[in-house]
């Protein structure tokens, strides 16, 4: 990939950082590290209750959208295109990771800021929602020296019930894979939980609070995310790496102002 400036959106662009802009490795930021459904955008509305003004960098959501799919459409010959199918994004994502070792880290670190969007109000932080898996947060602690890093966790059966809950037209997939919900075909997926686990997710199905199909859909994206990013991995890279800029929250166990805290106080240190 060219290291010649490009720009990508109003006060954002990617590759050699031209005058009155800042490249983002010489930032101070905050990086969710975490997959779908473990309360990154609730732990980002707690910090602005309790910081009263954050500065939101392009997601990562954004950011695949703005420059890795683009990119690897363009490795196939492909016309740019909007990707909506989830498990479609997985797969450009994991392709993108495979030219460039930290996939979404890598594509973030190229990002660079015009300076007035670079330099906010007094107190405001920068927060990047977010990277996920042991790749992306190796190339980052590595590459981002002044970055911290808050990993948050939620056990997967809480996160299928959140993604049910938020009903975010993102959280779909394309395609016949996922029309209707039964454990016994869908054995990479069930496989990810206990009985015990299981059997609650098909009472939610059988009280009449989720329709199966919906179910199985949301089972699908949990299911690819774990396939393409280990959390566990991830934790233990960072807690090797850079220990005094990371801090690990499980937000089933925390409220969303004590995981604010926490990440407050990481932030400032």
């Amino acid at each position: 990939m060219s290291a010649e400036f490009e720009l990508l959106a109003d006060g954002l662009g990617v590759g050699r950082p031209p005058t009155g802009w800042v490249a983002i490795v010489d930032m101070p930021v905050l990086i969710l590290v975490g997959v779908t459904g473990v309360g990154k955008s609730t732990t980002v509305d707690a910090l602005r209750t309790r910081m009263g003004t954050v500065s939101l960098l392009p997601n990562r959501r954004k950011l695949a959208d703005l420059l890795v799919i683009p990119a690897v459409q363009r490795w196939d010959g492909d016309p740019p295109t909007a990707v909506t199918d989830r498990r479609q994004r997985f797969d450009y994502t994991g392709r993108y990771r495979q030219r460039y070792p930290g996939g979404l880290a890598h594509a973030f670190s190229r990002l660079v800021l015009q300076e007035q969007a670079a330099t906010p109000a007094a107190g405001a932080l920068h927060i990047f929602d977010g990277l996920r898996g042991a790749d992306e947060v190796t190339f980052a602690a590595q590459n981002l020296p002044l970055a911290r890093f808050a990993v948050l966790n939620a056990p997967d059966v809480v996160r299928v019930e959140r993604l049910v809950q938020r009903q975010d037209s993102f959280d779909q997939v394309d395609g016949n894979t996922a029309v209707r919900f039964c454990w016994e075909e869908m054995a990479e997926r069930r496989d990810l939980f206990t009985s015990q686990e299981r059997d609650h997710l098909s009472a939610l199905v059988s009280r009449g609070e989720v329709d199966g199909a919906e179910l199985a859909a949301k089972l699908a994206i949990v299911a690819a995310e774990r396939r393409n990013y280990d959390p566990h991995a991830a934790v233990k890279i960072l807690r090797a790496a850079c220990p005094d800029r990371t801090v690990v929250v499980d937000t089933t166990t925390h409220a969303p102002d004590a995981v604010a805290a926490e990440l407050e106080r990481l932030a400032a240190s």
